[in-house]
């Protein structure tokens, strides 16, 4: 009974495990000529692959735990798999150029205009091809694969697009953005991808740290109202509306060197700046080399704001700061001078204790160390005086010795004659 409860269990086993496999291979589907359909409602990161590569064999069962788990995520992304030398087509389309290729489809394309109108509504920023199949088209995908997660990409043809939109030729790469549209034109423009880079973001933003760190990709020059939004007084609402109306107004002149928009506060702009502003005013930032250059003038009007903005694209306005050794060292004494303000301010005792013990210790040290030096002189200086006295004592006492008799001679005082005597030898 034992044993067959126990042949039961191996055969259960056994059934789980191959269930399993064949689950893992059905989660993740080879895809066909429906995938042309399919990738217009869906997100899908594609396999593409051939029957013959061996790298692509060892991928496979990789590529079926990454369907499991996307799955078991409720992802939105659906995980699939293409035969590229049976559905050449398709895959050229994605530009595989070598096996494995893993690609994210997510260039939808736009059937109808209702779906275009749907989408102009939903999004503020997103890029449409326009046209059949052709190089600027592989560049387009090239693009959207590596700029994905930064903005929309979607394919029309010439009949979906809305007719106020006035096309030169076809195929195209459009930006549909403040209530209009761009076209790329390489020649002016150069590298689609870095086109796409530069105009991913709204002409007129509301800007803080983060958003000034990606502005620093597009290579444009930010003009900034730096503004207090709390304070509702005439001149903050002013060089704000003058910002607004420059970006709207002269958008055809300013729009490929620069962006626009106003931020709140002047502590982010202070730190980058190393310097104190005040508030309202205007700033303009070159986030690639941290160059920025500050009101020469008054602005009354978009006219002096505009003359202000040519001024710097002629270089009659200093630019300031940059990137250079001298700037640098500025930076990190700047930032090691706020690191210490802003611990004292926020907790005065955590930063006499951080900064005093310190300060404590390598004093106390110092005093060890000029004390052993000073006893160590005193010592050296009693050893010479010792030493001094020492050697005129043996001088004495050689001095004494010569004056001595040496052994065996008797000292006799010399005896003098009586006078008598001397006069009787005379006579």
């Amino acid at each position: 009974m034992a044993a067959l409860s126990s042949a039961a269990a191996l055969r259960l086993c056994a059934t789980v495990i191959l269930l399993d496999m064949v689950f893992s291979k059905s989660v993740v589907p080879d895809l066909d000529d429906s995938f042309k359909e399919s990738r217009k409602d869906d997100i899908w990161l594609v396999d593409f692959y051939a029957p013959w590569c061996g790298h692509c064999k060892k991928l496979e069962p990789i590529w079926n735990e990454v369907g499991i788990e996307m799955k078991n995520m409720g992802s939105p992304v659906k995980v699939g798999k293409m035969d590229a030398t049976s559905y050449a087509s398709l895959a050229a389309e994605f530009g595989v150029r070598g096996y494995p290729t893993i690609k994210l489809a997510l260039i939808r394309p736009l059937p109808s205009k209702q779906m275009f109108e749907h989408v102009q509504r939903r999004h503020r920023v997103f890029f449409v091809y326009v046209g059949g199949e052709s190089p600027l088209k592989e560049k387009y995908v090239d693009a959207a694969s590596e700029l994905i997660v930064y903005s929309y990409f979607f394919a029309a043809s010439e009949d979906v697009v809305p007719e106020s939109v006035v096309l030169r030729e076809v195929p195209a790469v459009l930006v549909f953005k403040d209530d209009t549209y761009f076209i790329y034109d390489e020649f002016e423009d150069g590298d689609l991808e870095s086109w796409i880079t530069r105009e991913r973001f709204q002409n007129y933003l509301t800007v803080d740290g983060f958003l000034l760190y990606e502005l620093g990709d597009t290579g444009k020059l930010v003009v900034i109202a730096v503004i207090d939004e709390k304070n509702t007084s005439i001149e903050h609402t002013r060089l704000k509306s003058i910002i607004q109306e420059v970006a709207q107004d002269y958008r055809a002149h300013f729009r490929r060197d620069f962006h626009f928009g106003h931020m709140d506060g002047n502590e982010y702009i202070n730190s980058l700046l190393m310097d104190e502003l005040t508030v309202p005013t205007v700033v303009v930032l070159n986030t690639s080399n941290q160059q920025y250059f500050l009101l020469d003038r008054q602005i009354k009007n978009a006219k002096d704001m505009v003359r202000f903005i040519d001024s710097i694209l002629n270089g009659t306005v200093e630019a300031q700061g940059g990137d250079s050794i001298l700037q640098r060292l500025k930076r990190i004494m700047f930032d090691a001078k706020t690191t210490v303000v802003s611990i004292f301010k926020s907790s005065p005792l955590m930063g006499c204790f951080l900064f005093g013990l310190p300060l404590g210790v390598i004093s106390i040290m110092c005093y060890g160390i000029y004390s052993a030096d000073t006893d160590g002189g005193y010592i050296e200086e009693q050893y010479e005086i010792s030493k001094s006295e020492m050697e005129s004592q043996d001088l004495m006492e050689e001095s004494r010795e010569q004056q001595e008799p040496s052994d065996g001679e008797s000292v006799v005082p010399p005896m003098h004659e009586p006078k008598d005597a001397l006069e009787k030898k005379k006579d």
